[in-house]
C-alpha cells in the first residue's frame, strides 16, 4: 500500500494508524531522510541540502534508500509506503523493485486538503517541533512541487484503478475512519 498527499495532509499520522490496524510495516521516506541527517551519514548530508531548501531529494538518493528498505525481510508480508514515489520516474522504479520481489501495490491512498489549511498546519508544526524545513516560503515551495510533480503520480495510479481519495481535513479519528472505509474496498478485491 502507498499513502500520498501534500505536505501536512496527515500522511505520517494516518500511516501509523493504518499500519497498526492492518499489521503491516509503515515506511516513511521522510523519517529515513531525517534519521540520515541526524546521524550525519553521507546520504544525510546530501539529503539535508535539498530538504532545507524544500526541494525533493534526488531520485538517485531516494531510490537507493527505498530499494534497500523494501529488500528487508520484515516487509515481505506487506508494507505501507509513505512519501514515495513522488515523481513518475519513481513510480517506474518502484514498479521494478516490486516486480523483482514478486509484489505489487494493492491500493494507493491519497489524502487531500486545501493549500491554506496545509500552510497553517505546517507552520503550527514548525513552532512545536522546531523543524528547519518548515517556514512559510519553504512550505509553499513544497506545495508547488507537489502540485507540479506528484499529481502526475496520482493520475498514473488512478489510471490503474487502485487510487482512493480521502479528505485529510477533520479530526484524526474521523479521518482514520474514512481511510479504513476507503481502503476496505481494495482489501476484499
Amino acid at each position: 500500500m502507498l499513502i500520498i498527499g501534500p505536505p501536512g495532509s496527515g500522511k505520517g499520522t494516518q500511516a501509523e494508524r493504518i499500519s497498526e490496524r492492518l499489521g503491516v510495516i509503515a515506511i516513511s521516506t521522510g523519517d529515513i531522510f531525517r534519521a540520515n541527517v541526524k546521524g550525519e551519514t553521507l546520504l544525510g548530508v546530501e539529503a539535508k541540502k535539498y530538504m532545507d531548501a524544500g526541494d525533493f531529494v534526488p531520485d538517485s538518493v531516494t531510490n537507493k534508500m527505498v530499494r534497500d528498505r523494501l529488500g528487508e525481510s520484515e516487509v515481505e508480508d506487506g508494507f505501507l509506503l509513505d512519501g514515495y514515489p513522488r515523481t513518475t520516474a519513481q513510480v517506474d522504479y518502484l514498479d521494478e523493485i516490486l516486480a523483482h520481489g514478486g509484489q505489487q501495490l494493492d491500493v494507493v491512498l491519497q489524502l487531500t486538503a486545501d493549500d491554506e489549511e496545509l500552510v497553517g498546519r505546517l507552520l503550527g508544526r514548525a513552532k512545536e517541533t522546531g523543524r528547519s524545513d518548515d517556514n512559510e516560503a519553504v512550505i509553499r515551495h513544497r506545495l508547488n512541487l507537489y502540485h507540479e510533480q506528484t499529481e502526475a503520480v496520482v493520475a498514473k495510479y488512478a489510471e490503474r484503478g487502485i487510487l482512493t481519495q480521502v479528505d485529510g481535513v477533520g479530526g484524526i479519528d474521523e479521518v482514520t475512519d474514512h481511510v479504513m472505509q476507503a481502503i476496505k474496498v481494495f482489501q476484499t478485491a
